[in-house]
């Protein structure tokens, strides 16, 4: 099977925003970025899924209006600190996030382990499907944690890892 893992396009937002889960406007390079991405992936899928978040559904329509949301999509649950930006959240709880953030999470958040279960059981449904192709349209996050599953990176060091916006990656799986 061959996953087509898409990151959302470029969001218009304030430089440091804390937006895992909030919906946020798309920037004016959208049309641009998906005729791009849209140039990387096959015509026809078998199936399309999408996180429930704007920024993603948008393009998941128009890769295929017949897309699938999904909740294990979502990006990583900042908790309190959604909408804020990183200069304001407390040092001392940051500090301690960042140090763990495998086990630890935001206050009112999820942990990158929690995280990690739920885009894996997700991605373990897809596999049982009988696809040839698939995409996934979501967040740097939901991303980082698969491809690291697959290279064999473990979580704690999953941020080597660079997801850009609009960046398409293909995933063969046997």
């Amino acid at each position: 099977m061959e996953i087509y893992l898409i990151r959302h396009t470029t969001p218009l937002i304030a430089k440091g925003l804390i937006y895992g889960r909030m919906d946020v406007p798309l920037a004016n390079s959208f049309t641009e970025e998906k005729d791009s991405i849209l140039k990387q992936i096959p015509n026809e899928l078998d199936a399309v899924y999408s996180s429930p978040s704007f920024r993603c559904k948008v393009l998941a329509a128009e890769i295929s209006p017949a897309y699938q949301q999904n909740k294990a999509l979502h990006e990583l649950n900042f908790g309190d600190w959604e909408g804020d930006t990183w200069d304001k959240v407390d040092r001392d709880e940051c500090e301690i996030w960042m140090n763990d953030f495998v086990n630890q999470a935001p206050p009112n958040g999820e942990t990158m382990l929690e995280m990690q279960q739920r885009v894996m059981s997700f991605l373990d449904e897809i596999l049982a499907q009988s696809y040839q192709n698939a995409a996934i349209i979501t967040h740097g996050g939901v991303i980082r944690i698969i491809l690291a599953h697959y290279r064999g990176i473990a979580l704690k060091d999953s941020f080597m890892l660079k997801i850009e916006m609009g960046e398409v990656f293909k995933l063969s799986i046997p």
